[in-house]
């Protein structure tokens, strides 16, 4: 896919259909359910003088000025008027607008308290029949979870489309899979480094603990570029797309045993703490004897050769072990 360009600076008080609005040449557009228009450059920058916000590098702030770049992202995440949205980091409100556009459900969640109070009024002004579907909840993201957030307590499906602050995106996207097992699927914006370590596979450069911690949940992938012109104020870096489908099984479709989960993250974790040792050498005081032939691993590998499925084979084989060595006892 073609990287998305930003639209110019609109007149002082220069009005915008959602068709006026449209995405560049070869960008598919979201059909508009909702009456409103996105924000421009000069929306963002009114907004942001109005509430008194400047963009900070402690909360990772670079907010979209393109409205083709939003709804690239609410079409590429295949939201609806029936689906039930998590947005984490809405800022100024660029993505909220799109992905309320399509008639969908979004419960933002932001950092930020000057940020947080603004965004009701952004939709109030821009989407105002969008209004009632918006719920805003001022906390960090990372401390969210059932509890929280009960309108995703319920057990039915959701999903997580953001733009995350590059800082913390991977801890963001885990916690979220941990803590929501509803949480079904993600279409989240990231730093290009960080969405090619997500979507990697065994034995790449790249593939590390993130690459497997979330293959434990499901699949990912990349799902395109995004150009730094169109972010205010412009990255240092390059952006990318990444979409994610939760499985919560193994490659041959067999379901996952949750309860091996901290296990198998802390041999993933001891694994790549050392990935240029051995398994046999880097995990040593986690892995008894006989484990790895018990789970059909050669213990010359290195870790970042292994798959989730073979860390969890690697852990189930250990627990295993442990408990034929309690029952001995």
């Amino acid at each position: 896919m073609t990287d998305s360009l930003p639209i110019p600076d609109s007149p002082a008080g220069a009005t915008q259909t959602p068709a006026d609005a449209a995405a560049p040449a070869g960008t598919p557009t979201t059909p508009v359910a909702t009456p409103g228009r996105l924000l421009g450059a000069a929306d963002i920058r009114r907004i942001a003088d109005e509430a008194g916000v400047s963009p900070t590098k402690k909360f990772g702030q670079n907010f979209v000025i393109d409205p083709g770049t939003v709804r690239r992202i609410v079409h590429e995440a295949g939201v609806d008027a029936d689906s039930r949205v998590l947005e984490v980091g809405p800022g100024l409100g660029s993505l909220t607008l799109a992905i309320l556009e399509t008639g969908a459900t979004v419960t933002a969640v932001e950092i930020d308290p000057p940020l947080a109070e603004r965004l009701p009024a952004t939709v109030a002004e821009f989407m105002p029949a969008a209004a009632g579907r918006l719920t805003v909840t001022n906390r960090d993201a990372l401390t969210v979870g059932p509890a929280t957030l009960p309108q995703f307590a319920d057990g039915r499906p959701f999903t997580l489309v953001a733009n995350l602050p590059y800082n913390v995106a991977t801890p963001i996207v885990l916690t979220l899979l941990e803590r929501f097992a509803n949480l079904g699927s993600f279409l989240v914006m990231v730093q290009k480094e960080v969405a090619d370590r997500l979507a990697a596979t065994p034995g790449t450069k790249v593939y590390g603990t993130p690459s497997v911690k979330l293959a434990w949940y499901g699949r990912a992938e990349r799902a395109g570029l995004i150009g730094r012109n169109v972010f205010w104020p412009a990255p240092n870096v390059d952006s990318a797309l990444v979409r994610f489908v939760r499985t919560d099984a193994a490659a041959d479709g067999t379901p996952r045993d949750a309860s091996l989960r901290e296990e198998t993250f802390r041999l993933i974790d001891a694994a790549f703490g050392q990935r240029r040792k051995t398994l046999h050498a880097a995990l040593r005081k986690l892995v008894p004897a006989g484990a790895f032939e018990a789970a059909g691993i050669d213990p010359t590998r290195r870790g970042e050769t292994l798959t989730a499925d073979e860390f969890a084979h690697l852990a189930a084989a250990c627990r295993a072990l442990a408990g034929q060595i309690e029952e001995a006892r």
